[in-house]
């Protein structure tokens, strides 16, 4: 399928989950986590579903569509620069292990862990960027890892310094 055309169906298929009621967002959640063949909700999600994906494609956008009730959307950035802007700077060691667990993940073990992720995002009130979740998600296997890299870099690289931090006394010390 032409990525133009999935991209459209992207789109279609959260304009579709943003326009759920209630009761449509409540049997998703509950199907959270579980695979397509064990779900609760097939003929809500089926009638969400844009035409033409095949199998692969149907899991990942159920597996979207049963964690999307659990946050809100209107994240920038992919995952992994959510889940770091959640990251106690503090106390941080189990969630980077987390994470690691996470980006180290098959296609099998994502939901889990996945669901796990996003209501720890909620619980620290952090936005998903959804559209790029899915497009992400769409492409988890491919044998580059380019998305986990990506999730990575977003999460364990090293931040640019704050324009306030380059002129700060502290650096300037640092650089002599």
């Amino acid at each position: 399928m032409p990525q133009l055309e999935l991209n459209e169906k992207v789109e279609k298929f959260l304009h579709s989950l943003s326009a759920l009621d209630t009761g449509g967002k409540a049997r998703l959640k509950r199907d959270a986590g579980k695979p397509l063949a064990e779900a609760q909700s097939l003929g809500l999600f089926y009638r969400l579903l844009p035409y033409g994906l095949n199998a692969t494609q149907e899991e990942i956008f159920f597996l979207l569509a049963t964690l999307y009730p659990l946050a809100d959307g209107g994240g920038t950035g992919n995952f992994g620069a959510s889940l770091r802007r959640a990251r106690d700077p503090k106390n941080h060691k189990g969630l980077d292990r987390r994470v690691e667990i996470l980006l180290d993940s098959d296609i099998t073990q994502l939901p889990f862990r996945l669901r796990q992720a996003v209501r720890f995002l909620k619980s620290n009130r952090v936005n998903v960027n959804w559209q790029q979740l899915l497009e992400d998600l769409l492409r988890w296997n491919y044998f580059n890892r380019a998305v986990q890299k990506q999730w990575a870099r977003a999460y364990f690289g090293i931040s640019q310094p704050k324009a306030d931090e380059l002129a700060s006394p502290e650096s300037e010390a640092a650089l002599a």
